[in-house]
Formats: C-alpha cells, sequence, structure tokens
C-alpha cells in the first residue's frame, strides 16, 4: 500500500459506497456465499491489492450490520467512513458518510435524527427533504453527496433541478466519465444548462454500488481524492476545491516530467534537514532568516546551475558558504529525469566538490545534474527573474522551449558559423598567398627589361650557359617536393586503413546477429591485410626514391659547384661597363636571371591559387546561403511560436516578433573597428530591414547613398564603413543577429490594454516574464520569493491559476511569504522553515503538509502576509469562523 510517512498530499483511491455482507441478498436478491468473516476478509484484500486507503460504508438505512466489516479494514489500515444511504422526500437516494472515529451508536442516533423511524425498512424515504438532510447531514459533521444521479432515485433522473443547484449539495455521483454521460446529462454535469446552473461547478465521483469484493476493482466503484493523510477533516475539504482535489479514474492520466523527489541537508545550518515533496506545487514557508533561501540554494548548489547575475552569484555563493561550507556539509536530492526516461538518480554534493551522480543500482554515474539530468531546470533567486525582463536575448531564449526543431536549428548553425569561420580563415590566408605571389610575378617585367639592357650589350652570348644553370638550381628541389608530396600522400593512406576498434570481441559479444557482422569484420580485416601490404611496397619505393633524389642533388649541387667555378673565370674576362668590373656586372646579371627564374614558376602558381580563391569563395557563397536558409526557418519556428503563445496566453500577455532585432553584436562588433565609435554606430539599434547580409553587400560595392537612405547612416559613419577592410567584412558575416521579442502585459482587469516592458513597473515586468514561465517545460520551476518582483493583485487574479492548471504537468517550488500562493495554488506541500534550539534552521516531519493538514493550517495563517485574509476569502473551504 502506498507510504502513509510521506507528508505531501497525493491522490488516494476512495471507494465510498461499499455495502456490507447482507445487502445483496437483503436488496439484489443474491447470496453471494459468503460468510460475514470471509466478506469482511475478501473486502480488505481487495482494497489492498487496488492500493484502496479510504471506505465510505453505506448500507440502505442500516449500520448494525457493518461492525464487523469495519473492524477488519480499520485492522488493515483503511480508513473508513462510517455512514448510510438514505431517501428522501422525492424518493432521491444520498449517501451520508461521517468522520472516521464516529460509533455505530451515533450513527443510529443520526438515523433518527434524520427522520429515518423505520430501521428495519432501509429503503423507505426519511420525512425530511433533500435540501433539509443536507442541512441536518452538515449540521451533524457529516457529508452527504447525491447517489446514481443518471438512473432510478437519482436527482437528474427525477429532474429535480432544484435539489441539483443546492448550495449545500457539493458533490454526485455519475456512473463512469463524463464523456460517457448522454448528451442532456453531460451539459448539466459540465454547468452548462441553464436550467441547472449552479454558481460552483459540481464535485463528480465515481462510487459505484459495492456489492461482493470484487466490485471494488471495478475503476467504476473508486474515485481519487487528494489528501496530505487519508481523514475525514481532509476528506471535506476536497470537495471545496474538487478541480484541484478531486480526479475520477480515468482522468489520472500519468504524466512524464521530471521532478525533485526528495531533498537532504547535512551539516550546517540547516542539519539533518529531510523533505519529501511533491511532484506538484511545493512552497516553504518561514518567517525572515529561518533558511527559505538556504533551502533554494542549496538545490541550485547541489545541481550545479549558475545564477542570472554577478549579485545572485555572489549572495548565492555567500548562503551557500556561510550554511554548508563552515561544517563540510552536503547535499542530497532524489530525483527522475524526464530527459532519461523518467529513471530514479540520486544527486550528492559536499561543499568544495564537484557534485556526484548516482543511478538507481547505486552505481556513480557520469551524469550531470544540470546538463544531462535536468538541463531545462529552472531556478531564480531574489530578483533573478527580473533580470530576464531587461536582458533581451534573455527573453529571447524563452521562446527557445516552444520550438520543437529548436535544439537541431540552432546546431546547424552553430556548425554553419564555424565551417563560415574557418572559411574566412582559409581565404584569407590563400588570398594573402595570391597577393604575395602576385606582388612577385609583378616584378618580372622589370626584371626582363634589365636583362634585355644586359643582352644589348652582348653578355647573353657570353654567358649563354648562365640561365640554363639557373634552371637546373630550381628543378633540383623541384624533383625533391614531387617525392615529399608522395611521402605526404602515403602518410594520409595509412591513417585512413580501416580501424577495427570497433568490432572487436568484446563489443560483439551478446549481438543477436554477431555472424554476420562478423563477416564484415573478415572483409575488412583482408581489405587492411592486402592494403598494408600496397602500403609497405609504397614505403619501400619512395624510400628509394628518396634516396635516389638525394644522391642526385648531391651530384647536381657539386656540378653546379664546378660550373660556379668556370662562370666566375667568364666574369672576370667581361668589360668593365660604366665604372663596374667585369665581376661586378657578370655577378649583377646572374642575379637577374636567378630572380626571372625564381618567379617564372609563380604564373603557374597564381594561376592555382586563382582557382582555389574562386572554389573558396563559391564555397563560403554556399555556407552563406545555408545560414540564412537555416535563420529563415529558426524565424519561421519563432514567428509560429509566438502565434502560438499570443493564443494561449490571450489577454494576459501579448508577444511580437522582430527578425534580426538583436542589434547588440553588430553594434560592439562595429564600435571595435577603427574610425568607428558609439556616435557612429548609433544608427544600428533604430535601423529598419537592417540584415548582416544586406549591409556587407552595401560596404563591398560602396554604397554610400544606399546605406544613408535605407538605414539613416551619417555620412562620417557611411565613409567609415567603406574603409573595412575585406578581412573585418568577412568577420562582419560572422555575427548572427537574432530575433528580437517584445513582451506586452495586459494591464486591465477587465478587456485588453497592452503595455510594454518597458512601460510597466518592476513587478509587472516580471509578472509579464512568468506568465511564459509557467509554460512547457518538462524540468523543475525553482523561485526564491516571486512575490518581491511581482504585483500582488496579478497573482491573485493570473499566476495563481496558471500554477493551478500548470502543476499537473510540471514541478513547482517556491520560497514565500505571499499567502495566495500556496493556499489559492492549493500546494500539495508546504514546508514551513523555523529557528531551532540550537540556533539552527530546522523543518521538522511534522512542520510539513498541505493545507488540509491543521497543523499547517494553523503555520500557514500565523506566518504568511494577509494570510488570514486569505483564508477568510475562502472560509467555507477551510474552517473559519468568519
Amino acid at each position: 500500500m502506498t507510504n502513509l510517512s510521506i507528508k505531501y498530499a497525493r491522490f488516494w483511491k476512495c471507494a465510498l459506497q461499499v455495502n456490507t455482507h447482507s445487502y445483496s441478498k437483503k436488496y439484489r436478491g443474491k447470496d453471494h456465499g459468503l460468510s460475514a468473516e470471509e466478506f469482511a476478509q475478501e473486502v480488505s484484500n481487495a482494497c489492498e491489492s487496488e492500493d484502496i486507503r479510504v471506505v465510505g460504508l453505506a448500507d440502505h438505512g442500516n449500520v448494525a450490520d457493518a461492525r464487523h466489516l469495519r473492524n477488519v479494514l480499520e485492522q488493515a489500515g483503511v480508513v473508513v467512513f462510517p455512514g448510510f444511504e438514505i431517501a428522501t422526500t422525492e424518493k432521491a437516494h444520498w449517501v451520508c458518510l461521517f468522520p472516521e472515529g464516529t460509533t455505530e451508536q451515533q450513527l443510529e442516533r443520526y438515523l433518527g435524527t434524520l427522520e429515518l423511524t423505520d430501521p428495519d425498512d432501509g429503503i423507505r424515504p426519511s420525512r425530511l427533504g433533500g435540501h433539509d438532510l443536507l442541512s441536518k447531514v452538515g449540521e451533524l459533521g457529516g457529508f452527504c453527496y447525491a447517489a446514481h444521479i443518471t438512473s432510478k432515485n437519482g436527482v437528474l433522473h427525477g429532474k429535480f433541478n432544484n435539489l441539483w443547484t443546492d448550495r449545500l449539495l457539493l458533490a454526485a455521483q455519475i456512473p463512469r466519465a463524463v464523456d460517457d454521460l448522454d448528451h442532456g446529462h453531460k451539459s448539466i454535469a459540465l454547468n452548462k444548462d441553464p436550467n441547472y446552473k449552479r454558481d460552483h461547478h459540481m464535485a463528480l465521483i465515481n462510487a459505484n454500488d459495492v456489492v461482493i469484493p470484487e466490485d471494488l476493482r471495478d475503476s467504476r466503484a473508486t474515485s481519487l481524492i487528494k489528501m496530505t493523510s487519508p481523514c475525514f477533516a481532509s476528506f471535506l475539504m476536497a470537495f471545496k476545491d474538487p478541480q484541484s482535489r478531486l480526479r475520477l479514474n480515468g482522468e489520472a492520466q500519468e504524466r512524464y516530467y521530471s521532478r525533485i523527489e526528495s531533498v537532504s541537508i547535512k551539516g550546517g545550518y540547516f542539519d539533518d534537514f529531510r523533505a519529501d515533496v511533491s511532484g506538484h506545487l511545493n512552497t516553504i514557508i518561514g518567517g525572515r532568516g529561518t533558511g527559505k533561501s538556504t533551502v533554494l540554494e542549496c538545490i541550485r548548489y547541489a545541481l550545479d546551475v549558475s545564477h542570472k547575475s554577478t549579485d545572485a552569484i555572489r549572495q548565492g555563493d555567500e548562503i551557500v558558504k556561510e550554511n554548508l561550507g563552515q561544517k563540510g556539509g552536503r547535499v542530497t536530492l532524489k530525483l527522475r529525469s524526464s530527459k532519461n526516461h523518467m529513471k530514479e538518480y540520486e544527486v550528492i554534493r559536499r561543499y568544495g566538490e564537484p557534485p556526484r551522480v548516482r543511478d538507481s543500482q547505486g552505481k556513480e554515474s557520469s551524469l550531470h545534474p544540470f546538463k544531462d539530468l535536468l538541463p531545462s531546470v529552472e531556478i531564480y533567486g531574489q530578483n533573478e527573474i527580473h533580470e530576464i525582463a531587461r536582458d533581451e536575448l534573455a527573453r529571447t531564449r524563452l521562446l527557445d522551449r516552444f520550438l520543437s526543431e529548436s535544439g537541431d536549428l540552432d546546431a546547424k548553425l552553430r556548425i554553419g558559423y564555424q565551417k563560415l569561420k574557418e572559411n574566412t580563415e582559409q581565404l584569407t590566408k590563400t588570398q594573402a598567398r595570391k597577393e604575395e605571389v602576385e606582388e612577385r610575378i609583378e616584378r618580372l617585367p622589370k626584371l626582363e627589361e634589365q636583362v634585355k639592357q644586359f643582352q644589348e650589350q652582348g653578355l647573353e652570348k657570353q654567358l649563354e650557359v648562365l640561365p640554363l644553370l639557373e634552371k637546373e638550381r630550381q628543378i633540383g628541389p623541384r624533383i625533391a617536393e614531387e617525392v615529399k608530396r608522395v611521402r605526404d600522400s602515403h602518410r594520409a593512406f595509412e591513417e585512413s586503413l580501416p580501424d577495427l576498434v570497433f568490432l572487436n570481441d568484446t563489443v560483439l559479444e551478446n549481438l543477436p546477429h554477431r555472424a554476420v557482422i562478423e563477416r564484415g569484420r573478415g572483409i575488412l580485416t583482408k581489405l587492411k591485410k592486402q592494403l598494408s601490404q600496397k602500403s609497405l611496397e609504397i614505403e619501400q619505393l619512395v624510400s628509394t626514391a628518396e634516396k635516389h633524389v638525394e644522391e642526385l642533388l648531391h651530384q647536381l649541387r657539386e656540378a653546379l659547384s664546378s660550373s660556379e667555378l668556370e662562370i666566375e673565370n667568364e666574369f672576370s674576362k667581361l668589360p668593365a661597363v660604366a665604372g663596374k668590373s667585369g665581376k661586378e656586372v657578370g655577378r649583377t646579371y646572374q642575379r637577374l636571371l636567378r630572380q626571372i627564374e625564381e618567379v617564372k614558376p609563380a604564373q603557374a602558381k597564381l594561376q592555382n591559387l586563382s582557382r582555389l580563391v574562386a572554389d573558396i569563395e563559391q564555397t563560403r557563397r554556399n555556407l552563406l546561403g545555408e545560414i540564412s536558409d537555416i535563420r529563415s526557418a529558426r524565424t519561421d519556428a519563432k514567428r509560429a511560436a509566438v502565434q502560438k503563445l499570443n493564443r494561449r496566453l490571450s489577454e494576459k500577455v501579448r508577444i511580437e516578433l522582430k527578425a534580426d532585432g538583436l542589434r547588440t553584436p553588430l553594434r560592439d562588433f562595429l564600435m571595435g573597428l577603427p574610425g568607428i565609435g558609439e556616435t557612429k554606430s548609433k544608427w544600428v539599434q533604430d535601423a529598419e530591414h537592417l540584415t548582416i547580409a544586406g549591409l556587407a553587400a552595401a560596404i563591398r560595392n560602396e554604397e554610400k547613398a544606399l546605406m544613408r537612405k535605407q538605414w539613416g547612416l551619417t555620412a562620417g559613419a557611411a565613409d567609415a564603413l567603406i574603409r573595412m577592410t575585406p578581412q573585418q567584412v568577412y568577420e562582419l558575416e560572422h555575427i548572427d543577429l537574432e530575433d528580437q521579442i517584445s513582451i506586452e502585459l495586459n494591464v486591465a482587469h477587465e478587456g485588453r490594454k497592452y503595455r510594454p516592458l518597458n512601460k510597466l513597473s518592476t513587478g509587472q515586468q516580471c509578472t509579464a516574464i512568468l506568465h511564459l514561465l509557467l509554460l512547457d517545460n518538462h524540468d523543475p520551476l525553482i523561485m526564491d520569493q516571486p512575490e518581491d518582483n511581482l504585483d500582488n493583485a496579478f497573482i491573485a487574479e493570473r499566476i495563481v491559476q496558471e500554477l493551478r492548471a500548470a502543476k499537473t504537468e510540471r514541478q513547482f517550488l517556491f520560497a514565500t511569504h505571499n499567502a495566495n500562493i500556496p493556499v489559492f495554488g492549493d500546494a500539495e506541500w508546504i514546508g514551513v522553515c523555523s529557528v531551532s534550539e540550537d540556533g539552527g534552521a530546522e523543518m521538522p516531519i511534522d512542520k510539513q503538509g498541505s493545507i488540509d493538514d491543521s497543523e499547517i493550517c494553523k503555520q500557514v495563517t500565523s506566518l504568511l502576509e494577509g494570510g488570514r485574509e486569505a483564508f477568510l476569502q475562502r472560509s467555507d473551504k477551510y474552517g473559519f469562523d468568519s
């Protein structure tokens, strides 16, 4: 059965119309063949197997036959609400239940009070009408619901709209799901029929007659009622807030979202703290200085989640240091991860150490608690939510969770921009090499002109061998380069041989199709062996070639040295020219020829480099096109998300998208360039239809007039942009202008009156942001005193309602002084912090629970700001006398 020691409100399965041993034979004419003892034990067994923790005993106008069954159930730990079924003067049937401690004698007196004067005729109507019955049962401390309302003797079957709309009637039994009712009954149940219109929706339950023990296994015999611990007081409270606290079995759909299941702290200010928290709405309350913020900061520390601002980092680090660091404290969290298929993990972090993660088998894991287990968890300390309201980029990031493809698009963009940066580097280097070669080639006409002057003096005929020697001087190293190129290619070839590590025996062990995969391993093994043999042959050939080339170069160097001596002798025979000796003239001629021979191969190299630059530029155009397409897809996805959000947040928040609207990265880039300071970059924020691609094209084409007309640049700013180098324009294209979202809050209590964030108070700004934070996230939202930055009226009117709707699909944990959140939000777990006798903080188990726990109710009214007023607004729910 369900663990009773956990102190938070959760749904308990309740069978609220269990009949006694004699009912079947007496009212159905069928003998089930079980003795009273056997019947009681079988009912108890069925409760245990179905995890039914609450039973309402409701025989027709009779309580005496329930004694043995009640004793057996109570001994088995089932909470029993004794009672009876009764008919009123309208011949409508009602089930009346009373607190678990109500004795048989009290019930007999109640039957008399309800004017059921013939105990031997349980189905004979009382002298009371439905309204009087409801009133008297309430005065007796009991609870009454309309039985089998769509069948004979039911209030809807009898068309008793006066009873249905009676404010004292809180619950009615339907036979199955609401959608299974006929159209007329469904319209009434949903409070849409004007003839049966109620001020508040009727609480609908399944509580089919349990005649034999096996009936308890039928889902229509039970309903789910949320209580901290099963008791009649909590049971009554549930019907005052049925939207939060009642479910039919068919409505209890399992939701798969991450949740922290428990928090414990050892050492420090909160030594021996432990709390098992709900997967829904949790609140921590307490006086100032009792440790509310400490609990949340310890959770953040364990998960290793960073703060949103410098001040928050300083404050959070100080809290953790003071409360854990002094005594080597540690925090332990038990959680389930949606990202990891709802598996259980334990996170442990001792102060000063990195967090550790254990799996459900207790093995240490390499997973990180934040990055791998709860990657979308959101934790906000005091005032941190305001950081989002003020940060354009952070507001844009709010949309990411609503984009089903955002992760793929972001990854593609990162890859695209990384490739673009690599392309920029490659293009810059290649263009630099090309320019260098072009500079060398530009010298060739001058060199040839100078050589021509020497030739006119007849030196060409006298030194006809000299240009030939210079050609030989260039050819030798080129031969060595070709062999080196083959060597480099051979090394790359060896590195590309098949790697078989991924097919070793350990990997293949237990694979169902191992035999087939082993054939693949055989193919690769054979290929690698054959290629390795060929590679060895190539290695030998290259080594032999290198040896021969080295010998050749040695011979060539000696030959050239010998020729150099001969040339030197020829130089000495040359006549002097313009004051220069023959040797000087010859050496000058030789130097010119050598420079010409060095430049001539550069012409072929320039052609190759030109083709290479063209190829790289084409690749760049392709990359820029791909990036543009991805950014367009991102904008389309965000636009669709905005439209969806505006429908969901109708009359609360309005969002607009401005493509390429986040201009800060562009302005920061421009201000870092020479001649473009803050003044000459102001135009960036206000320019309409500004894109990086359009700006880069205008700069390259020197379209100063376009810049001034289209984007409002001054003449000086346009001139400064035109002076950008090609390298700077390339870097400009690395900038990703993200789309900007503007958020407006409807500040009207009725109708629509939207105001942008910059025209709102701090509280209203944070309220607008919180509307988005409450939507579509499978990981918890943890906030410290959200009311500090939220408008109190908006908390009561809007945020609480959204919390009630969202808490079934996401876990929330708030530290708060505001009664609206735990009370109107109907928090499943409320933990009360206080200062212990030794000066530390504590939260004992009796200070944990939901509002239906009397001690928690007392603490909430005494501690929270406006607490009693909040309770008085629902005095019928919380039992105060106004």
